[in-house]
């Protein structure tokens, strides 16, 4: 019955399609309208079920792969044009000296202004071992000329690694393309050999990648033989059980892993095993929830697509998927429902809860940035005085010793004096708000009065934002400017003073009974 039903649509679809593309008063793109289909389709689903045409397979590869060829640098565009953001350590743009702030005015003799970023990173990207010419301009330097030869581009998963402080080992782990686990095991060696006797893994904003990776990685800490991941789709090819294969790094070490909402899929594995084996302590947010696995498929025409075929299973038995895929409201997934949500026990018997994503053993609040300090973000003021700072200053102090003074905060207020960034506070629209009940509600000729006067305050309290908020402004002001002397290294060193998930796990490795008391049953 499946099968009639799925010619008798494939001959629907086919007749739509033939009517439309014959019979519509203008003029239709047949590829457009297939896409169009195809999306519809697909987004039925789930996000992570997708098509990609032969254009897009090179982007799909460097998600897999990490590797891509061109000059190995971030960009954004402001205003009619795009700027270098972050160049990576050691690869083409760095090699030419790019800066971050440097905008980009011609790829090759061709104008760059008013293109997308997609577009300019099409200029940008080609065949390692390709030349081009690039027109840059810098401010306090004027118009700069490069010639720059593509490289193959390997990103790293581990961007970072050092011992900051109280021989605490911090890595960084950015994606789970391959070597992802043999960057993490090498990380770590380096810092034990360099004295590191405790150790921070920060999968804060890793959004996963190859899951036999994260079990390379959980086998650094766990004994060979350990199952990690078991997968169950609707084909017998499907259902696979990941165990280590290895013999570990290290199994005693104290471990603390920083995870928040967008640590996802990989780096669930990675967290949610450790948490099950009571191997480390997890501080920071829920996780994302991401508890699908995708397949790649090869279609015709150079085309591929990717396809939830299973779902996994961490050691505790539990399943991270947050979202309900199958059972969608107004076309839209809803949270797992509580009632179907199940306990399970780690190894030493603590209680977690399946369907949530990664529970932390210790709760911290996420960040909030201001509005005032989204409005500066958003308009790129932030960014603009950043490049204005670096025209001026050859040099600042390395990253764990940079702050920014007062008189380069009060530069900062007179930079941005006569710039656009109005905001709304959530105070100034609760307000809006009441006013618009009061009219409803007839009481407005009573009140106008005190909301007024209500209004007048606020938009008083308002030009002391700056002020109020320093410290958090200061904070961002440090990260953006410290990235034009420092590149990688730098932003992750700048943010150690103000991070307050660093903070809870330095204090908990450095206190082994609070440690070992997370990770036993009360």
């Amino acid at each position: 019955d499946d099968y009639f039903e799925i010619s008798k649509n494939l001959e629907i679809f086919a007749d739509v399609y033939k009517q439309v593309n014959t019979s519509y008063v203008d003029d239709v793109k047949p590829g457009e309208l297939i896409r169009a289909a195809i999306n519809g389709m697909l987004a039925s689903l789930d996000p992570y079920t997708n098509f990609y045409s032969e254009a897009e397979a090179e982007e799909y590869r460097y998600q897999v792969t990490g590797t891509f060829a061109g000059i190995g640098s971030s960009i954004r565009r402001i205003d009619d044009y795009i700027y270098i953001e972050s160049p990576l350590d050691d690869f083409p743009a760095q090699k030419a000296g790019l800066l971050p702030g440097d905008k980009i005015l011609e790829v090759d003799g061709q104008s760059m202004k008013g293109k997308k970023t997609d577009e300019v990173t099409e200029f940008l990207k080609g065949k390692a071992g390709t030349s081009f010419n690039l027109k840059i301009e810098r401010i306090g330097s004027g118009i700069l000329e490069k010639t720059i030869t593509r490289e193959t581009i390997k990103v790293k998963n581990v961007p970072y690694h050092g011992i900051i402080e109280n021989h605490i080992g911090f890595i960084k782990l950015a994606g789970f393309t391959p070597n992802a686990g043999k960057e993490v095991q090498d990380a770590l060696l380096d810092l034990k050999s360099k004295g590191a006797t405790k150790i921070v893994l920060d999968l804060r904003n890793n959004g996963g990648g190859l899951l036999h990776e994260a079990v390379n990685i959980v086998n650094i800490f766990v004994p060979k033989g350990a199952t990690i991941v078991i997968t169950r789709g609707k084909f017998e090819e499907d259902n696979r059980i990941y165990k280590t294969l290895n013999s570990p790094v290290d199994t005693e070490i104290p471990l603390v892993i920083l995870i928040n909402n967008n640590s996802a899929s990989a780096s669930e594995i990675v967290s949610g095993a450790l948490q099950d084996f009571d191997r480390a302590v997890l501080i920071g947010q829920n996780s994302f929830g991401k508890g699908l696995v995708q397949t790649t498929m090869s279609l015709n025409y150079n085309t591929s697509m990717k396809v939830t075929t299973a779902k996994y299973y961490i050691p505790s038995g539990r399943l991270i998927q947050r979202l309900d895929y199958g059972n969608k409201v107004n076309g839209k997934a809803i949270a797992v429902a509580d009632s179907v949500k199940k306990d399970f026990y780690t190894k030493n018997g603590r209680k977690v809860i399946d369907g949530e994503g990664i529970q932390p053993d210790v709760p911290v609040e996420e960040t909030r940035y201001s509005k005032l300090a989204q409005a500066l973000i958003k308009n790129d003021l932030l960014f603009k005085f950043a490049n204005q700072f670096r025209s001026t200053h050859d040099s600042i102090d390395e990253p764990l010793k940079y702050s920014v003074s007062d008189d380069v905060f009060n530069e900062f207020k007179q930079f941005i004096a006569d710039k656009e960034y109005s905001y709304t506070t959530q105070t100034e629209r609760d307000l809006e708000k009441l006013e618009k009940q009061a009219k409803e509600e007839k009481y407005f000729s009573l009140l106008e009065e005190e909301l007024t006067k209500l209004k007048k305050a606020l938009e008083s309290t308002k030009q002391s934002d700056l002020e109020n908020h320093k410290t958090e402004l200061k904070e961002l002001l440090e990260y953006e400017i410290v990235k034009r002397y420092y590149f990688e290294k730098g932003k992750v060193e700048v943010g150690f003073d103000d991070d307050v998930e660093w903070a809870k796990a330095k204090s908990i490795l450095n206190n082994s009974n609070a440690y070992n008391n997370l990770l036993i049953v009360n």
